[in-house]
């Protein structure tokens, strides 16, 4: 049986690693809504309880996907899924899009929502979160409106993505916050400067995305001309001239730890973040059920001291190349 893990203080309990549903839809090549489909009905079997999912991922062709095939299992799984990233264009939103924006104002809370529930076809979300912050709205506004979708009955937790301590903090003071959801992995370690130690004092799940660095730490990425024309990560600085050379010398010192586990680079990768804090539930993405049984595999194994130590090693925080996302995304996120 799967692990489980607290969705925040007194919350449900979620499989401990969940499903990214994103690239079923977007950001990581060609759509395969049959594959998809058998992922997501395999995940089910496999013991995952928590999707993941997004308003913008596909512009809505992702929460229709879920919908569409989970609906007869409702009673099976937690869904959440997230709104606030826009494009003035009213086409695809990507973190590069000119016409991207963050809109969490109160009133557009509620006409997201519902269109979200229309999608979905379902009567409540289990976990709705505000994708990223714009910091001209005061936080209080936001939750506030998110809180009155609670009363109403259309959404039952509370959640926040790429958001400061302080701001997850003065939100929570609004209305309980479940879970916060930001990028964590041996390549992306900001949260446990400040966020970690935030969310065990309140309560708080913290969800990583992305917990193998967008494929990075699996070693299956070493050429950005090998990716679909539309693959995101084409534009992303880690993945990008000198800062891909240098992250793959990192992915090679990860595959010399993994090889010594006895497990693949993605399975360590998982499990190393596992053993950071109970409150931590990753939520690898993928698309294909081959990869997504090789994820699951991760919560049977068990790290001792010094294979993390090793690991923490191979991939010292400051040899990392490149930011996270380009210039754009970066200033998303944070507020």
């Amino acid at each position: 049986m799967m692990d489980q893990r607290p969705l925040g203080a007194g919350g449900p309990q979620v499989s401990a690693i969940g499903l990214g549903c994103m690239g079923m839809s977007f950001a990581y090549g060609p759509r395969d809504d049959a594959e998809s489909a058998r992922t997501l009905l395999r995940a089910l079997d496999l013991g995952i309880t928590m999707f993941d999912t997004a308003d913008m991922y596909g512009a809505g062709h992702n929460e229709k996907l879920i919908g569409a095939t989970l609906r007869h299992r409702r009673d099976d799984f937690l869904l959440a899924t997230k709104y606030g990233i826009r494009s003035a264009s009213g086409g695809q939103t990507r973190s590069d899009d000119p016409a991207m924006f963050v809109d969490t104002s109160p009133e557009y809370v509620r006409v997201a929502c519902d269109a979200s529930l229309r999608r979905l076809g379902f009567d409540t979300i289990d976990l709705y979160y505000a994708h990223r912050r714009n910091p001209d709205i005061p936080i209080e506004d936001t939750v506030g409106a998110m809180a009155g979708l609670v009363e109403a009955g259309k959404v039952r937790h509370l959640g926040l993505s790429e958001v400061s301590p302080a701001t997850l903090r003065a939100a929570h003071a609004v209305h309980p916050i479940a879970a916060t959801q930001i990028e964590y992995s041996l390549f992306s370690r900001d949260p446990e400067a400040e966020l970690l130690a935030t969310c065990a004092e309140l309560g708080i799940a913290l969800v990583a995305y992305s917990p193998m660095g967008r494929g990075l730490l699996t070693g299956a990425v070493t050429d950005p001309s090998a990716l679909a024309a539309d693959d995101v990560r084409r534009g992303f600085p880690r993945f990008t001239g000198d800062n891909l050379a240098s992250n793959l010398r990192l992915v090679d010192a990860v595959r010399q730890v993994a090889t010594a586990v006895g497990a693949t680079p993605a399975q360590t990768a998982l499990a190393w973040l596992l053993a950071r804090s109970p409150l931590v539930i990753p939520i690898p993405g993928t698309k294909r059920v081959k990869y997504l049984e090789e994820n699951v595999a991760a919560v049977d194994l068990r790290l001792t001291p010094e294979q993390i130590g090793a690991l923490e090693a191979a991939v010292p925080t400051a040899a990392v190349a490149g930011t996270r996302y380009g210039e754009r995304g970066m200033r998303t996120i944070g507020h």
